[in-house]
């Protein structure tokens, strides 16, 4: 009898952790210390931990690393192209990879919205990497993951910190181009505009700061910033908060009519280097973007006194930076039985 128990105990923990396996591929009974998040962001109790692949597909990181550095040698602002991917994922119904599906049927495509179109890039370098880990760990890395993955990998490969990524989300099915339309802050808001699209997301004014640094790489197209140059309060008039020298600078740049694709560097300093020097330009009047100088001149004290202190202190931006990150990855996540893991990040299995 006591050798039946022990056998029907034994056949209850491998049903267990068979069910458990084909909803967390990776899962293991043996989390330890490590299960949980570092960086001090998102939730101790979060599904999502750093060893979700450890025996499912170990190689993940390595693959994602490997195309990452071809993509970035062949074009330096694809890192922050990657960077800003996984940001526009997770404010529209959390990190789950929505903002990857094309057009379909059942489809209204995220790519389409007013912050996403003509503008956000990457899927190319996302498709790259799914066809690859494909290959190696068939219908087992999410989409949503290696968008996570990938910014990751694109803030390291640009000089910026390294964090201990908790990994395990799954992909929607489902989009929401009205979401994108309207919880993506646009590139003319106001400290307290920025402030309400974060809090709406569970971030708070520290997160605010360090993930705008995320500016520290990339551009920005003429339409985003000729406000400033021409017409910033109504009055045909520029901002009177920029920096006169680099007002004219733009200026050649982004001409009063026309030319609305041409581009800036949002840091024009070391635009493909991940480093503080954002948050000094803003100090002296050189944010290209409205949102980025209404980080200084929106006289909220503690934004005020973040920009200060990160551009002050680099690796005190890194290490907020890295927390910051952890905490947006951790936006509604998707796990367990719920979404899919896709074949192909841009259309529904």
């Amino acid at each position: 009898m006591a050798v039946f128990k022990v056998t029907l105990f034994l056949l209850a923990i491998t049903f267990l952790s068979n069910t458990l396996s084909e909803a967390h591929p990776g899962f293991n009974f043996g989390w330890g210390r490590n299960g949980g998040i570092s960086g001090g962001g998102g939730s101790s109790s979060s599904p999502l931990f750093p060893q979700f692949y450890q025996f499912s597909c170990p190689q993940a990181d390595d693959i994602v690393m490997s195309v990452l550095e071809k993509a970035i040698a062949r074009d330096p602002r694809m890192a922050a192209s990657l960077l800003r991917l996984h940001f526009h994922d997770c404010f529209v119904q959390g990190c789950d990879a929505s903002v990857l599906l094309d057009d379909s049927s059942t489809i209204a495509s995220e790519k389409r919205s007013g912050p996403n179109r003509n503008s956000l890039k990457g899927f190319e370098v996302i498709d790259e990497i799914k066809a690859k880990l494909e290959e190696a760990c068939p219908q087992t890395v999410s989409c949503a993951d290696i968008v996570a993955l990938a910014a990751r990998g694109s803030t390291l490969l640009s000089g910026g910190p390294n964090w201990e990524l908790p990994l395990g989300r799954r992909d929607s099915r489902t989009a929401s181009i009205s979401l994108s339309n309207t919880n993506i802050p646009p590139p003319n808001s106001t400290v307290q505009n920025l402030k309400s699209f974060f809090k709406r997301q569970g971030l708070d004014e520290v997160d605010l700061v360090a993930l705008s640094g995320g500016h520290t790489i990339g551009v920005a197209r003429c339409v985003t910033f000729k406000q400033r140059l021409y017409n910033q309060n109504g009055n045909n008039q520029p901002d009177a908060s920029l920096d006169r020298s680099y007002y004219y600078g733009l200026k050649s740049v982004c001409p009063r009519s026309g030319g609305d694709n041409n581009i800036s560097p949002l840091d024009f300093a070391s635009p493909a280097r991940f480093d503080n020097t954002y948050f000094k330009l803003i100090l002296w009047g050189k944010g290209l973007l409205t949102s980025d100088a209404a980080l200084w001149t929106g006289n909220d004290k503690t934004i005020m006194e973040l920009v200060k202190n990160y551009a002050e202190d680099e690796n005190l931006f890194f290490h907020q930076f890295a927390k910051s990150m952890v905490k947006m990855g951790n936006i509604k996540p998707l796990t367990g039985f719920k979404g899919e893991i896709r074949k192909n990040c841009r259309r529904l299995d």
